[in-house]
């Protein structure tokens, strides 16, 4: 099945696809020829889509799943996970009022915040990020998929397994793929409370940030990062981000603090995710 998924211009699908090349797990996820494909799994159900940009200010989906009265919700994670409902004048005329941020726009005025297919796999993946490298935190993804994921045929080359489901990673011992016992069981505790609470990643729901920083081994980057990501708050902010306090001190000059970000990120509410996005894009211009 081939959908056409519409957009209001500009859109910066190079930056989209590199943020998600670069995070892109081995047997769930493939980046080829500006391409991107995954495994998808929605109410025990598993299939596969493609995604990529053509004439007419659209995204083209190659999807193919078995059940086709699910398009209608997978049409609506989709546009989520790819941000094709930012109205960018309302953010941008905000975000502009700063100096800094309007030359930042200026580079990449097309610029979406990703989000995510899932809640449950965001929120495992950020988890895995936690004090580590965004390549180390990928290998662990691969190692967990592989071993708890299910195994998909599918006709796409490179995606062989679906992100394992919520009851399997509740009971597993995770530390076996080679992290430390207390994150293991923080992510076997993220995937019971997401049992306890079918709701627990629904976007739009109130209290969002409050309901993850009460799970065991959540802590503020971790429940802002899933905020963004997943839940849409759009004004969700880590503030201890390394990668954010990086790019900001790069750009202005000087060593620069977690407060002095948070601080200086308070001209830019209420759209400081799409800051956020923009800083962490600045950092590739720098490599």
């Amino acid at each position: 099945m081939r959908l056409l998924l519409e957009y209001q211009p500009p859109y910066d699908w190079p930056a989209m696809l590199g943020f998600l090349s670069a995070r892109a797990v081995v047997g769930m996820e493939t980046v080829l020829d500006g391409v991107y494909s995954r495994s998808i799994g929605l109410n025990g159900v598993h299939g596969t889509f493609s995604i990529k940009p053509v004439v007419g200010d659209a995204l083209q989906v190659v999807l193919d799943f078995p059940d086709p009265s699910a398009v209608p919700e997978i049409v609506v994670r989709l546009r989520r996970m790819f941000d094709l409902d930012a109205h960018l004048p309302t953010i941008h005329r905000q975000l502009k009022t700063d100096p800094l941020m309007a030359r930042l726009i200026a580079e990449r005025p097309g610029l979406r915040v990703p989000g995510a297919w899932d809640g449950l796999e965001l929120a495992i993946r950020a988890v895995l990020g936690q004090q580590i490298t965004v390549s180390a935190a990928i290998r662990l993804a691969g190692k967990l998929v592989a071993q708890y994921g299910q195994p998909l045929a599918s006709v796409l080359p490179g995606v062989t397994s679906v992100f394992p489901e919520a009851s399997v990673l509740a009971e597993a011992d995770l530390a076996t793929l080679g992290m430390p016992k207390s994150r293991g069981r923080t992510l076997s505790g993220v995937a019971q409370a997401l049992l306890d609470d079918p709701l627990l990643f629904e976007p739009g729901r109130e209290g969002g940030v409050a309901r993850l920083l009460a799970l065991h081994g959540i802590g503020d980057w971790t429940a802002q990062y899933i905020a963004l990501r997943q839940l849409r708050e759009m004004d969700a902010f880590p503030s201890g981000d390394v990668g954010l306090i990086n790019a900001l001190a790069a750009l202005e000059g000087g060593p620069l603090t977690a407060r002095d970000l948070l601080r200086r990120a308070e001209a830019w509410r209420p759209f400081r995710g799409y800051a956020a996005q923009l800083l962490w894009t600045s950092l590739s211009r720098m490599d």
